[in-house]
């Protein structure tokens, strides 16, 4: 485990993303800092690995030796001081944007088709049931999407299998528009998601090359704000697109998307994975990296507990418009609403744990106590629909879905941090397998809610308890953290 809050950036020569190469100035260390290099300790999002370029460098246009100061908040800190500290941090708001734009790709292909999904059944002419694998199909090449991609990036660098990945994006997306029939649909939205799956993999891999400890569970935290606005204004886009074309018209907004995040990768996001860390090997290699990891038991454990997690989250997400709307009885303006409020419960809660939790106290610390709200808040909604407190009402239900959601913000962003910082040289095989993990778990997870029919919500609430109780168990068995709690130090 590290034993410092900074990002690795900081205590390894990796310059700064310019505008491209041969601009950047040298940028000099201060008195006394054995040899690190004077970044900001909060812009280290800025910082990409320019294998030319052997010492580390300030973003283009800075003077070649800025003056050092205490970075703000930090006493005694050195970092970049007036134009260059500015600079430093619009590059790295613009690598965390491109970023969260990556990983919000994957919700919007999803969630902005889901108005269209009657339209297309009668333009295709096709059953309900066979327009429904188009949603499948899609989820299921973002799950092994994921264990191509991963493996590839930790070969090839992080720029190539991501452009590459878009690029297939791009064009199966167009294709999906042009598709005349539901067969070919299904088929090339399943590659739709193979290649979506780059965006999701590479992000998390480029942030374990720039993060450590504290500043890489933040980063996840500001992820999870900038990918978790997009489930919730995906159907809202899409119901707009339908107003003035048809269904077709999603994909060619959504082809327009990913062009547009095509562009900005290939121009502002620079290769993070020096040559040294990469691995030679082939599938073989791939796949031997892969079960180390697996043998990992601490990293297993966070990878199956956060897996669990995310699956009570698709409980949530397959369950709530039956529950709210056909159980309770509220209408899909109210739905909408109650939906919107949950996701804005986890975005804020993941803020609140990026900004004032971590580093005041340890990630395991955050996270044990994210998962047993969880599960409290599942066996309240268990209790609730039962009826062993009488017949509840919407307003208590939506309260402990409110609760669930948000203490996720707790859960993901952590889990996450706390696997990949055990995985320094093969981020992108650990993150195809959190990503794999999670979305597989999910997938088994979501069709058992609808088990007993449209008429209850027992199997929701019993499905998240279930999920819950089992995520703690693999965080406190497989993970042990009180026998890493003596070691760690800076507040991991």
């Amino acid at each position: 485990m590290p034993d410092s809050g900074g990002s690795r950036a900081q205590r390894a020569h990796i310059p700064t993303s310019g505008t491209g190469p041969g601009t950047d100035a040298d940028l000099r260390t201060g008195p006394g800092a054995d040899g690190d290099p004077t970044v900001p300790h909060g812009d280290a999002g800025a910082l990409a690995v320019d294998p030319a370029a052997p010492q580390a460098t300030a973003p283009a246009g800075l003077p070649e030796a800025p003056v050092l100061a205490a970075a703000p908040g930090r006493p005694g800190a050195p970092g970049l001081a007036g134009p260059a500290a500015k600079a430093a941090r619009r590059t790295g708001l613009l690598v965390t944007l491109v970023l969260g734009g990556l990983t919000a790709l994957p919700p919007l292909s999803m969630d902005m088709y889901l108005p269209a999904l009657p339209a297309v059944t009668d333009s295709l002419s096709a059953p309900a049931a066979t327009i429904q694998l188009t949603l499948t199909a899609c989820l299921a090449g973002m799950a092994l999407g994921q264990l191509v991609v991963g493996p590839m990036s930790d070969r090839w660098g992080r720029r190539k299998p991501l452009l590459l990945g878009m690029v297939v994006y791009v064009l199966a997306t167009a294709i999906c528009a042009l598709a005349p029939t539901a067969e070919l649909l299904i088929g090339f939205r399943l590659l739709q998601g193979l290649a979506g799956a780059a965006g999701i993999v590479i992000a998390r891999a480029v942030v374990r090359d720039l993060y450590d400890g504290v500043e890489m569970a933040r980063f996840f935290s500001t992820l999870m704000l900038i990918s978790g606005v997009a489930p919730i204004i995906a159907p809202l886009i899409g119901g707009q697109v339908l107003r003035v074309t048809d269904w077709r018209g999603i994909f060619v907004v959504l082809t327009g998307v990913g062009i547009a995040l095509t562009l900005v990768v290939w121009k502002w996001l620079h290769e993070t994975l020096p040559p040294a860390d990469r691995h030679t090997g082939g599938v073989a290699d791939a796949l031997r990296t892969m079960r180390g990891l697996l043998a990992d038991r601490v990293f297993t454990g966070y990878m199956i507990a956060g897996g669990l997690a995310f699956a009570v989250l698709f409980a949530y997400i397959s369950a709530s418009p039956f529950v709210v709307q056909e159980i309770y009885g509220a209408s899909p303006q109210t739905f909408s609403l109650l939906f919107g409020l949950n996701s804005i419960g986890l975005i804020a809660v993941g803020q609140i744990n990026g900004k004032l939790l971590v580093g005041r106290f340890s990630l395991d610390k955050v996270l044990g106590f994210g998962l047993a709200v969880i599960v409290l808040a599942a066996v309240a909604l268990l209790l609730m629909t039962t009826g062993v407190f009488g017949e509840a009402g919407l307003v208590p239900v939506a309260a402990g879905l409110f609760v669930l959601m948000s203490a996720m913000g707790l859960a993901m962003p952590n889990t996450n941090a706390q696997a990949l910082m055990r995985t320094k040289h093969a981020a992108g095989s650990a993150s195809a397998l959190l990503g794999t993990s999670s979305f597989l778990i999910g997938a088994i997870a979501s069709p058992l809610v609808g088990i007993a029919g449209e008429e209850t919500a027992v199997p929701m609430a019993v499905v998240q308890v279930v999920c819950a109780v089992a995520a703690v168990a693999c965080f406190l068995l497989l993970c042990r953290p009180w026998q890493r709690a003596g070691r760690e130090a800076g507040g991991l």
